[in-house]
């Protein structure tokens, strides 16, 4: 559900606690991050620039940068740059018990590998000094230069001594299916330091961004993103990933779920005809999913029946899997008291709202 925008003086409380597992700060300029940069890759930055895989789609022009018309902060900059601004308009305004940093900065698509490595260690510290230091309910994400393993491995290494990164963040189209062996050194890392991986909306991995070809409008790249998620889903699955890393934890970030059930479905009997092809996995794919994934309720597709969506719930039975994210400051934000069904038990209302945050990034 996309929540009515509101002065952030006049939104109304939750009285339930509350985790926010996507909130999306920016540096506040181009040169936001420079100072992080070593002299070599900020020279580099300055005279060639940065060369991403993807060309990435516009966003509407109503809506820049894909915020919320009432996210840009009063001293001009980009939304979810300004951290006082941040706090008055989410944090404090919903009385959040803790919110999880996914910056989308692109530094995992970039061609060149060893100035990815650089951005992404300037956008890790640029998120601990400015961000968790200042702000307590605050926790990162560590941004790995995902399409090279084995420095994406170094990153997460270093990054895992501080505690307040609670997840490795990657995007949802990469340059190849994320099962595949070039990212097995990233997992091996993630799994070494028990932190989970984030696989978030966006991308484009250098290739048409449908199964088919390119698309036309904006509105297919967005509902669309599902065929993203299924098919990395898939390779994770099926190539093994899971049975080389027991351990290894995925939460779907703002890729919905109505579609989940289907997959399972399909995966399982699949599976179960072609089995031979895969020896390397000992149970139905369904299994696997239900031990391995989490989902990030921001966007949910809701029935026309809300008794659907209870059916739904029962039938995919991963209640304890669903995190609560409103996407802030983009303009889908889901609101903590409009974004659940309203038939909702309380109790489930809760565990979704933050009791199943607070267990799994341990907070």
């Amino acid at each position: 559900m996309v929540a009515t925008l509101l002065e952030p003086q006049a939104q109304p409380k939750t009285k339930l606690a509350v985790i926010d597992c996507d909130i999306h700060n920016a540096p506040a300029s181009p040169q936001a991050l420079d100072k992080y940069l070593p002299t070599r890759w900020r020279r580099y930055k300055e005279t060639y620039g940065s060369r991403l895989q993807y060309p990435g789609t516009a966003y509407p022009r109503l809506h820049p940068n894909a915020a919320r018309s009432d996210s840009w902060p009063p001293n001009g900059g980009p939304p979810g740059s300004d951290l006082e601004f941040l706090r008055q308009q989410l944090l404090d305004a919903w009385e959040m018990d803790y919110g999880v940093l996914n910056p989308l900065y692109g530094a995992g698509g970039r061609n060149q590998p060893d100035y990815a490595a650089a951005l992404a260690q300037a956008l890790n510290l640029w998120q601990v000094e400015e961000w968790l230091d200042p702000e307590p309910r605050l926790r990162g994400s560590i941004i790995a230069p995902y399409e090279d393993g084995r420095l994406a491995a170094a990153e997460i290494d270093r990054c895992a001594q501080e505690p307040r990164f609670v997840q490795v963040l990657l995007i949802a189209r990469t340059q190849e299916l994320l099962g595949r062996r070039k990212y097995w050194q990233m997992y091996e890392a993630a799994a070494r330091h028990d932190l989970p991986i984030g696989i978030h909306f966006g991308g484009g991995g250098g290739w048409p961004i449908t199964g088919a070809g390119w698309p036309s409008f904006y509105i297919e790249d967005h509902v669309g993103m599902p065929q993203a998620f299924q098919a990395q889903i898939i390779s994770l699955i099926y190539e093994g990933v899971f049975e080389e890393f027991p351990t290894l934890k995925i939460v779907l970030i703002e890729g919905g779920s109505a579609w989940l059930l289907p997959l399972m479905w399909r995966m399982d009997r699949s599976w179960r005809l072609m089995k031979d092809e895969v020896p390397h996995l000992k149970r139905p794919p369904s299994e696997y999913i239900r031990q391995h994934f989490w989902i990030t309720t921001q966007p949910i597709e809701e029935p026309p029946q809300p008794a659907y969506f209870a059916q739904f719930l029962e039938q995919l039975g991963m209640n304890d899997r669903f995190l609560f994210a409103t996407d802030y400051p983009h303009w889908d934000f889901d609101a903590p008291d409009q974004a659940l069904p309203t038939n909702l038990a309380a109790e489930l209302k809760q565990a979704i709202l933050a009791g199943n945050a607070r267990a799994f990034y341990r907070l």
